[in-house]
C-alpha cells in the first residue's frame, strides 16, 4: 500500500531531536526555527515533557470521558492561571480544526444564527466548517461550501461596520486570528479587534479568536489576541498545547452555558495528552517562557528590520515574518539545504519563524548570521 500523496516532503528524515536540534538519519545537526507548524513550543524531548508522558503510559494511557479524568481538571486549573482566564471553562479535543470546528458550532447553538464573519487569507483548519471558513478555495471540497460563512478584507473596519449594518441579527459569530499564519504573518491591528468586540456586544454575536498558531504564548502574551486590551468569548488552541502531542481546545466565556451531549469527543482530553499539556504549562511557568518569547522575539525582529533586502518584518514574538523580494525565493531552501536551518513559508515570498519559546539568543545570531550569508550569496 502506497501513502496517499498529499504533501509536498523534504527529503531529510530526523530520527532524533532535542531542544531546537533535530538530527537527521546521517547524524547531520539542524537547527529547527519551525517546530513543526508551530508545534513545538517548549523544545523537543524536554525532559520534564518526557517524565510526565512517560509516567502517564505507565498509568493508564486512555479511557473515554465517559469516568473521571481527573488530569483533566489539573490541566483546566493551570490553563486558567497561565492564561489569565480563570473564569472560563475548557472543552478539549484533538486538533485546531475540531477546535475552531466546536468553537463555531457552539456560537451557532448560542445565537441561534446561521452566519459566520471570517476574513481574506484566513486559516482555520480543514474540517467541515473550519475549512468553509477558511479563504483558500483549493482545499474547500464542493460537500463543506456554504452561504454561511462572509468573507470581509482584513483589519477593514468599515467592511466590517458595514457588514453588521447589513445583516448584524444574522451573525452568529466572527472568527479572527491575532496573527494570520498561512496568510503571511499578519497581524489584526487594535482598532479592529476592539470593533469586533464592540460589534459582537451590540449585535449578540460570538468574538472567536483563533489561537491555534498565534497563541500558547508564542507572542509573548499567552493569547495574541490580549495585545489589544480585549477578551474574546471563545478562544481556540491546538498547536503549541501539547509540543508534539495531539491535542485541542477552546476555553469558553462564562455567558455560555454547557449541557450533556451539546459537545463531544472520543479521544479528547485523555489521560495521555493531558499529561503532555500540563507538562507544557507547567515548564511554560516554570521557566518563564512567555517572557522569553517576547524578549528574544524583539532581538530578532529588531535585528532583521537593519537588513536592505528585507522588505518588511512582521509579527510579535517568537512568530515572525520576514517578507523577501522575488528574487531571493530560494533564501528558505538555501537556508535548510546550505545552513541546515528549519524555516517555514507563507507564499510566495514570505519566510516564518515559529521556533520554540525557550529558543536562547545564541540560536538567534546563528539565524541572523545564515541569513546574512544567503542574502550576500
Amino acid at each position: 500500500m502506497e501513502l496517499f500523496n498529499v504533501y509536498p516532503v523534504t527529503p531529510i528524515n530526523i530520527v532524533r531531536a532535542k531542544g531546537s536540534i533535530v538530527w537527521d538519519e546521517q547524524g547531520t545537526e539542524y537547527l529547527d526555527l519551525y517546530g513543526g507548524h508551530a508545534v513545538i513550543s517548549i523544545g523537543h524531548t524536554h525532559p520534564h515533557y518526557v517524565e510526565s508522558i512517560t509516567n502517564q503510559l505507565n498509568n493508564i494511557a486512555f479511557y473515554s470521558n465517559s469516568v473521571l479524568i481527573p488530569i483533566q481538571r489539573r490541566l483546566s486549573t493551570l490553563l486558567g492561571e497561565v492564561s489569565g482566564k480563570n473564569d472560563f471553562s475548557l472543552f478539549l479535543c484533538n486538533s485546531g480544526a475540531e477546535a475552531n470546528e466546536n468553537a463555531l458550532k457552539l456560537a451557532s447553538f448560542h445565537t441561534g444564527r446561521k452566519k459566520v464573519i471570517a476574513f481574506s487569507k484566513s486559516f482555520h483548519g480543514r474540517t467541515s466548517l473550519a475549512v468553509a471558513a477558511t479563504d483558500n478555495p483549493s482545499i474547500v471540497a464542493p460537500v463543506n461550501q456554504t452561504e454561511n460563512v462572509v468573507f470581509l478584507p482584513f483589519n477593514d473596519e468599515e467592511a466590517l461596520t458595514e457588514a453588521f449594518a447589513s445583516y448584524g441579527n444574522e451573525i452568529a459569530a466572527v472568527i479572527i486570528e491575532g496573527i494570520q499564519g498561512v496568510g503571511g504573518i499578519r497581524e489584526a491591528s487594535i482598532p479592529f479587534l476592539k470593533l469586533i468586540r464592540s460589534l459582537c456586544d451590540q449585535y449578540g454575536s460570538v468574538f472567536i479568536a483563533d489561537s491555534v498558531q498565534c497563541g500558547y504564548g508564542r507572542t509573548g502574551l499567552f493569547f495574541s489576541h490580549d495585545y489589544a486590551g480585549v477578551v474574546a468569548d471563545i478562544y481556540s488552541m491546538a498547536k503549541g498545547m501539547g509540543n508534539g502531542f495531539p491535542i485541542g481546545g477552546i476555553i469558553i466565556s462564562p455567558k455560555f452555558k454547557a449541557s450533556f451531549g451539546l459537545l463531544g469527543t472520543t479521544f479528547g482530553g485523555n489521560h495521555l495528552a493531558c499529561a503532555a499539556a500540563v507538562a507544557v504549562l507547567e515548564v511554560i511557568k516554570q521557566d518563564n517562557l512567555l517572557a522569553n518569547a517576547e524578549a528574544i522575539g524583539n532581538y530578532l525582529i529588531e535585528e532583521l528590520k537593519k537588513f536592505d533586502k528585507v522588505l518588511e518584518v512582521r509579527g510579535r514574538g517568537l512568530m515572525i515574518g520576514i517578507e523577501l523580494p522575488e528574487e531571493l525565493a530560494q533564501v528558505k531552501k538555501d537556508l535548510l539545504l546550505k545552513n541546515r536551518i528549519f524555516t517555514g513559508e507563507a507564499k510566495p515570498n514570505v519566510i516564518r519563524l515559529l521556533p520554540a519559546l525557550n529558543m536562547n539568543k545564541e540560536m538567534a545570531d546563528r539565524f541572523l548570521t545564515a541569513f546574512d550569508e544567503r542574502l550576500k550569496a
